[in-house]
């Protein structure tokens, strides 16, 4: 690829240091992403410009009309701290007529809503687990077609923001309660859906039109489990790398699925990935039961890839090195535009 001067877009609390030399462990876990992406581009011979955006557009389109780029790298998962608003990012840029990474806008709209990618998924006949929606401010009565024991989640939130041990409720009156706690603490409409016991399963999809699925790729819980404990994707096994290191937490391949179970769960994951009108790159999450039934939990475009995360280590076990993931993601972007017709 020739040299590009490349726009990255990020939270400006994350805007990388040119060395992560004298950072702890903890501030280096925050800011990998954006330090992997814009050490590695420029590693590789591009213009690499780094912009935190936040509160305001402005500095955006300033920065669009001084630097001209040829394409911008978005890494924003937010805009005005609420998550919802990055597909309005991307529909600026697409009204700049600016090439960026990632995914469109109506993909970032239908994926974003757990209760609208479910739906438009189970028309597909994907199964899905059975759920039920609680808006702010509304009474919580459970439908009597969703049994317990349920998992409950932010409506919009990824990331396992909010999700803990005590999200797995098996009463209605722990079903109060933890709705409750996403609309006061996330702020947020809350999902339950039928707990699926059984392995979280990842799957990342590369492509606009021609879709590459990477490997299944598994979060293994080592010993978590014990005493009562779910083994469920929580904020802190994702996120606390001393509580994984603890218990035993990684991700890696799925090897002991069947050969014709993973080309399976990768076809599903690229009808989910179409069926949601998802473009640029994606991960696709699963949970699947004791009996082999893969349940699509989520649509995650733009995912974390960080090189320590899921979806570049899959990338990289399936022969895409980390480099080259990067500018296979770019390229996507600058294909998309070329195309003149947005998918979103």
């Amino acid at each position: 690829m020739r040299r590009l001067r490349i726009l990255v877009l990020m939270h400006p609390d994350f805007v990388p240091p040119d060395s992560l030399d004298g950072y702890t462990e903890r501030q280096i876990n925050e800011l990998k992403t954006e330090y992997d992406v814009v050490s590695t581009l420029r590693a590789v011979g591009h213009d690499v410009r780094p912009l935190g955006v936040q509160e305001e557009i402005k500095p955006l389109r300033d920065e669009i009309e001084a630097f001209r780029p040829h394409v911008v790298f978005t890494l924003l998962e937010e805009f005005h701290n609420q998550v919802v608003y990055d597909q309005h990012i991307a529909s600026f840029l697409e009204l700049m007529q600016i090439p960026y990474t990632g995914c469109n806008p109506r993909g970032l709209v239908l994926a974003r809503g757990k209760d609208l990618s479910k739906t438009l998924v189970h028309h597909r006949r994907i199964a899905v687990p059975a759920f039920a929606v609680f808006p702010m401010r509304r009474k919580v009565k459970r439908p009597a077609r969703l049994s317990l024991p349920l998992i409950v989640k932010s409506l919009n939130e990824d990331g396992s923001r909010g999700i803990s041990q005590a999200s797995i409720v098996d009463t209605d009156e722990k079903l109060a309660e933890r709705v409750a706690f996403i609309h006061e603490r996330i702020e947020t409409a809350a999902i339950a859906e039928q707990f699926i016991e059984g392995r979280e399963l990842y799957v990342g999809v590369l492509g606009n039109n021609r879709l590459r699925a990477l490997p299944v790729w598994e979060l293994k819980f080592g010993n978590m489990g014990g005493h009562g404990t779910r083994r469920i994707a929580t904020e802190k096994a994702k996120h606390d790398p001393t509580y994984q290191e603890r218990v035993g937490i990684v991700d890696g391949p799925a090897d002991d699925l069947a050969p014709e179970a993973s080309a399976r769960i990768q076809r599903t994951a690229k009808r989910i990935y179409r069926t949601l009108g998802l473009d640029g790159y994606a991960r696709i999450d699963f949970r699947l039961s004791s009996e082999g039934t893969p349940y699509f939990i989520e649509a995650n475009p733009n995912p974390e890839i960080a090189k320590s995360q899921e979806f570049a280590t899959a990338a990289r076990h399936d022969g895409l090195e980390y480099p080259d993931l990067l500018q296979r993601i770019l390229a996507l972007g600058i294909r998309r535009a070329k195309a003149g017709v947005s998918v979103g």
